[in-house]
């Protein structure tokens, strides 16, 4: 697979697309799938919470209702008198029952003396058992306050689901007797039939886990030992399995835990339905991706393929390739570049083979060239001894100088020793003295830690020889003084005369003129340019007056230099 990938820029480039296009696709499904189940599973939650709230509002209330029916009994005389006295009429008792309970509603009332004896009750019912006062539900009463028992185990199909019992006092704050209240499975229904649904099913548990009541009581017994056995467990009562979710509330008036049973919003069959269409929209998906990743690879890398085959016909050494391109975009203008380049190549192919047709002929005619001096220092030997033979020194000392001056043009050496300069100035201007007759006077003063610097060969004569030509024109003793120093790691060598001087419009860099504004100054341009080709801009010659009008100086810069630094 990574061969594959490598080998390949169209395949990365196809792959890329894919990525780039299926990768935030299928993470974004994936969390919106999970988040629509999140938000759903916590609405259903929440509902279910809110069920709950309603059903101990509904309890709230009953007890809220049974508390002031025992407020309004506790302050009707007739029925406190009849309780303190004994001996109360049944249909008296009724009568005040109803009358403080307003109806009633959905509640069964009971009425005690402090005996336990059954006195009567709102409902046309048979009469009454008689209830201990030293345990169970009477006996709970006379803490004060509203308490709740469930129903006893062996208790008829009739029996109340929930009882709850309320002590009676007088004025005084003396026990007179007992109110209890009772809802049956009916009671039940009415009250919390519509709280939790069409959906939910509602568990009232007892305090010790024990189902009071159930909307459907054939489940009543199963939820009830299955929420116990989860707590035994330790599990979050507040879950649910797969199919069904479990909300527990505890109800702190009557001591009851509230359990609302509700079908999963995504249960199995549902997730299984989600999953399918999530992947059959995922699939789709891919396959379009597929399709738009080639089309797109495709239509990026035929430029390139083509570049590329005209890179491998350039290999080949063909340059009448051309590169077509169809749009102005990056590739296009990348092509369009290629074939401008591909013509400034076919262009300097031409130019380098003309370039080396001159270079070959130039070589010939340097070859020719030095075999021209040798020719001439070899007849100028022949001069000197002829010469010599004669008795004629002056022309045997110029044909030795001049070949000497010959040989050291000619010898293959680019850079000198400033001694061996020196030496064929001194040959130089010894021809000069015999050519003009003297008339001039030429002093040297080089330190010897100089004599072995390294210079450009040919340096200082084309700047003596333009002091004795047009420096020391017209004057009768001429005087020319080199001089050499060294400051730093520059070395400045000056050629003086006692001349006319420059006119003030040349002084400065030798650079500032270009070769016609030369013209008859020919050697001196010849030497800067030598010097700014070797070295830099920074080095060249200088053109000066001296100070007292006495003449002109021509100096050369260039870098101090030592014959071991050019062997490195």
């Amino acid at each position: 697979m990574k061969g594959f990938f490598s080998r390949s820029f169209r395949n990365r480039l196809t792959a890329a697309f894919l990525a780039v296009s299926l990768v935030p696709l299928l993470l974004c499904s994936a969390m919106l799938l999970q988040l629509f189940r999140l938000r759903m599973t916590g609405d259903a939650q929440k509902d279910a919470e809110e069920r709950l709230d309603r059903v101990g509002v509904l309890l709230d209330e009953t007890c809220q209702q049974i508390l002031e029916t025992a407020g309004a009994l506790q302050q009707d005389q007739v029925l406190l008198s009849a309780l303190e006295q004994g001996g109360a009429e049944e249909s008296v008792v009724y009568s005040r029952l109803l009358e403080a309970a307003q109806g009633a509603g959905d509640i069964r009332y009971d009425l005690y003396d402090e005996t336990g004896k059954w006195l009567g009750a709102t409902r046309s019912v048979p009469r009454g058992a008689d209830l201990p006062t030293n345990w169970g539900l009477l006996r709970s009463a006379q803490a004060g306050a509203l308490c709740f028992l469930p129903p006893a185990d062996d208790a008829g199909a009739d029996a109340s689901l929930l009882q709850g019992a309320v002590l009676l006092t007088d004025g005084a704050g003396d026990r007179v007797g007992y109110l209890t209240a009772g809802l049956s499975r009916s009671d039940l229904e009415r009250l919390l039939g519509g709280a939790v649904g069409a959906r939910g099913e509602l568990l009232l548990l007892s305090a010790y886990w024990r189902p009071v009541y159930c909307t459907q009581p054939a489940l009543a017994d199963s939820l009830a030992a299955s929420l116990r056995q989860r707590l035994l467990e330790g599990e979050p009562l507040n879950s649910g399995d797969a199919e069904f979710t479990y909300t527990v509330a505890e109800h702190q008036e009557t001591g009851l835990y509230l359990v609302l049973r509700q079908p999963q919003v995504f249960n199995r069959d549902t997730m299984g339905l989600m999953y399918t269409v999530s992947l059959s929209c995922a699939l789709i998906c891919v396959v379009i991706s597929i399709l738009m990743s080639l089309a797109l690879s495709r239509q990026m890398f035929r430029p390139i393929q083509r570049i590329h085959g005209a890179i491998e016909a350039v290999a080949r050494n063909d340059l009448d390739v051309y590169v077509p391109h169809e749009h102005d975009d990056e590739l296009g203008q990348l092509a369009q570049r290629f074939n401008e380049m591909l013509v400034a190549l076919k262009h300097n192919q031409e130019q380098l083979v003309e370039n080396q047709k001159e270079l070959n002929e130039a070589q010939i005619r340097m070859l020719q060239a030095q075999l021209n001096p040798h020719f001439l220092c070899n007849t100028l030997d022949t001069m000197k001894w002829i010469s010599k033979i004669n008795k004629v020194p002056q022309v045997a000392d110029m044909s030795t100088n001049l070949a000497d001056i010959l040989r050291f043009c000619v010898s293959p050496d680019e850079f000198v020793p400033l001694r061996r300069e020196l030496e064929i100035l001194h040959s130089y201007v010894e021809i000069q003295r015999i050519r003009i007759s003297g008339g001039f006077a030429v002093s040297v003063e080089v330190p010897p830690e100089l004599e072995d610097c390294l210079v450009p060969k040919m340096l200082l004569q084309p700047i003596v020889e333009n002091a004795i030509l047009h420096g020391l024109d017209g004057v009768e003793q001429g005087a020319i003084l080199v001089q050499a120093r060294a400051e730093g790691e520059r070395l400045f060598i000056s050629v003086r005369d006692n001349g006319r001087g420059l006119p003030p419009e040349l002084e400065g860099p030798y650079a500032r003129r270009d070769r016609e504004l030369s013209r008859g100054h020919l050697g001196l341009y010849n030497v800067d340019t030598i010097l700014r080709k070797h070295y830099g801009e920074g080095c060249g010659l200088y053109l000066s007056n001296a100070s007292d009008g006495t003449g002109a100086c021509v100096t050369a810069v260039l870098p101090l230099r030592w014959e071991e630094e050019l062997t490195c």
